[in-house]
C-alpha cells in the first residue's frame, strides 16, 4: 500500500467521525420519532378523555332520558373534530394517515348515530331499542379503536427506546473496537519500523554499518529508513577512510622501527659482501655457498619486514578467517619491536597455547593491537612494562586479550569518552581517531573492547573476540 501514515490516521479519523455522525443522526431521528409519538399519546389521552365523557353522557341519556346529554355529546364531537384537525399533522406523523382516517370515520359514524337519535326524539319516538344498541356499538367502537391506537403507540415508544439503547450500546463498542484496532494497526506499523530504526542506530553506534534489509514501508517511515540506510552507507565509507588514515598515521610511528629492522640485515649483507670480496680467492666452493646463504637469509629478513608493513598499510575489505589470535599478537609485537626497545619498555607475553581459534580479519585486529601498543608506549616516556596476555573468556564463547601498561593512567572523567571520535588526551599530538576506529573494528567482529585505568598505576585494554565455531560465519 502506498498510503502514508498521515493519510491512514486521517482516514481512520474520518471513518470514526462518520460512524459517530451516523449514530448521532440515528439517535436524533429516533428522538424526534419518540417525541412525535409521545405528543400523539398526549393527544390520544385527551381524545380518550373526550370519548369517555361522550359515553358517560350517552349513558345519562339512556338512563334518565336527559335530552341535554345529546347536546353535550354533539358539542364534544364538534370539539373533538376541531382538535383532531388542529393536530392532524402530528397524528399522521405518529400513526399514519390511514389510522387517522379510520378514527375520523368512526367519529363520523358515531356523530351520524347521535343525529339519528336526536331526530327520533324530535319525531316523538321515545324508546328505540335498535337505535340505542347501534349508538352503544358505535361509541364502543370509537373508544376501543382510540384506546387500541394509544396502547400500540405506547408500546412503540418503549420498543424504540429499547432498540435505540441496544443500537447505541453496540455502536459505542463498534466505534471503540474500530478505534482500538485501527490505532493498534497504525501503531504496530510505526513501532515495527521504529524497532528496525532503533536496531540500526544501535548497530551504527557500535560501529556496525549494516542496512535495514526488511520490506520497506511506502510511508514516512520508509523515507526515514532510506535516509538512515544512506547515512549508514556513508558512515561505512567514512570508517574505511578513517581506518586507512589511521593506518597511514601508524606507519609514521612504525617507520623508525622498520628502518632499524631493515638497516641491520643491510649492514650484515654489506659486511658479508665485503668479506666475501676480500676472501674470495681463499674460499672453497662450500664456503662461497655458505656466504651466499647468509646473504639470502638477510634478504628474507628484509622481505618479511617490508611485506608486514605492506600488509598493515593496505586498504582491504574485511577478510574473516579462522585464525590463531596468538600469532596475530606476535606479528603486531614484531612490528612494534624497535619502537618498544628504543622506548626502554619491557614486553612480557603470556599467551595461552590451548585457546580455540577466532574468526577475524587478521590485518584489522593487528591494526587494533598496534594502535593500543603505540598508545601504551607513549604513556611510558621513561620506560616501563607492557603485559600482553590471552585467555579463554568466562563464558567460553570469547577469547580475551589484555594489553596492560605501567604508564601514567587515564583520569576517571576521561574514561567514558576514550572511544569517542576525535577525543584525545595527547593534546595537539593526537587525532583522537585511533581508539574510535579500533572500537568500530572490534564491534564489527561481534566483539567487545573496554578500558580500565588508575592514575599513576597504568591502563589495561581488554578485547573480547568470539571463538570460531566451525562452518561459515558472517560478520552481519
Amino acid at each position: 500500500s502506498n498510503v502514508k501514515i498521515e493519510q491512514k490516521i486521517i482516514l481512520s479519523n474520518i471513518f470514526n467521525v462518520a460512524l459517530i455522525v451516523l449514530i448521532g443522526l440515528f439517535a436524533f431521528q429516533n428522538l424526534n420519532l419518540i417525541l412525535t409519538k409521545l405528543r400523539f399519546v398526549e393527544i390520544a389521552d385527551d381524545l380518550n378523555a373526550s370519548f369517555l365523557e361522550m359515553r358517560l353522557s350517552e349513558k345519562n341519556y339512556f338512563l334518565y332520558h336527559d335530552e341535554s346529554a345529546l347536546s353535550d355529546i354533539r358539542e364534544k364531537i364538534d370539539d373533538t373534530a376541531k382538535s383532531i384537525e388542529l393536530v392532524k399533522d402530528d397524528i399522521i406523523r405518529a400513526v399514519g394517515e390511514k389510522n387517522l382516517q379510520e378514527q375520523e370515520l368512526y367519529l363520523k359514524e358515531y356523530s351520524e348515530v347521535i343525529e339519528e337519535v336526536r331526530r327520533a326524539k324530535s319525531d316523538g319516538i321515545q324508546d328505540n331499542m335498535q337505535l340505542e344498541a347501534k349508538l352503544r356499538a358505535e361509541g364502543k367502537k370509537l373508544k376501543g379503536f382510540s384506546e387500541s391506537i394509544t396502547r400500540l403507540e405506547r408500546n412503540s415508544v418503549n420498543d424504540i427506546i429499547l432498540s435505540s439503547k441496544r443500537i447505541l450500546f453496540y455502536s459505542f463498542w463498534a466505534i471503540l473496537i474500530t478505534a482500538v484496532v485501527v490505532s493498534h494497526f497504525v501503531s504496530q506499523r510505526i513501532l515495527r519500523s521504529l524497532r528496525e530504526i532503533e536496531k540500526l542506530t544501535r548497530s551504527i553506534s557500535e560501529g556496525n554499518f549494516n542496512k535495514i534489509e526488511s520490506v520497506r514501508p511506502d510511508d514516512e517511515l520508509g523515507l526515514v529508513i532510506d535516509a538512515i540506510n544512506s547515512m549508514s552507507e556513508e558512515l561505512r565509507k567514512r570508517e574505511e577512510q578513517l581506518i586507512q588514515s589511521k593506518k597511514l598515521a601508524s606507519i609514521g610511528v612504525l617507520t623508525a622501527g622498520v628502518a632499524h629492522e631493515i638497516t641491520n640485515p643491510l649492514n650484515n649483507i654489506s659486511m658479508i659482501a665485503q668479506t666475501y670480496k676480500e676472501l674470495y680467492k681463499k674460499l672453497s666452493s662450500e664456503e662461497r655457498i655458505d656466504f651466499m646463504n647468509k646473504v639470502g637469509k638477510e634478504a628474507e629478513r628484509i622481505k618479511e619486514v617490508v611485506q608486514n608493513l605492506l600488509d598493515f598499510s593496505r586498504l582491504r575489505k574485511p577478510d574473516l578467517k579462522e585464525t590463531d589470535i596468538n600469532m596475530v599478537i606476535e606479528k603486531a609485537s614484531k612490528l612494534m619491536r624497535n619502537t618498544i626497545e628504543v622506548s626502554n619498555i619491557d614486553v612480557k607475553l603470556n599467551l595461552d597455547d590451548g585457546l580455540l581459534h577466532v574468526f577475524i580479519d587478521e590485518h584489522q585486529i593487528q591494526q587494533v593491537l598496534v594502535n593500543i601498543i603505540s598508545n601504551a608506549v607513549q604513556t611510558m616516556p621513561e620506560g616501563g612494562n607492557l603485559f600482553i596476555s590471552t585467555r579463554a573468556g568466562k563464558d567460553k564463547d570469547f577469547i580475551e586479550i589484555s594489553v596492560t601498561d605501567t604508564g601514567k593512567g587515564i583520569t576517571p572523567e576521561f574514561l567514558p569518552h576514550i572511544f569517542d571520535p576525535f577525543f584525545t588526551t595527547k593534546g595537539e599530538g593526537g587525532t583522537g581517531l585511533g581508539l574510535s576506529v579500533s572500537y568500530g573494528i572490534i564491534k564489527n567482529h561481534k566483539g567487545d573492547i573496554r578500558v580500565e585505568s588508575e592514575v599513576g598505576v597504568g591502563t589495561a585494554f581488554i578485547i573480547e573476540l568470539p571463538v570460531y565455531k566451525g562452518g561459515i560465519q558472517r560478520n552481519e
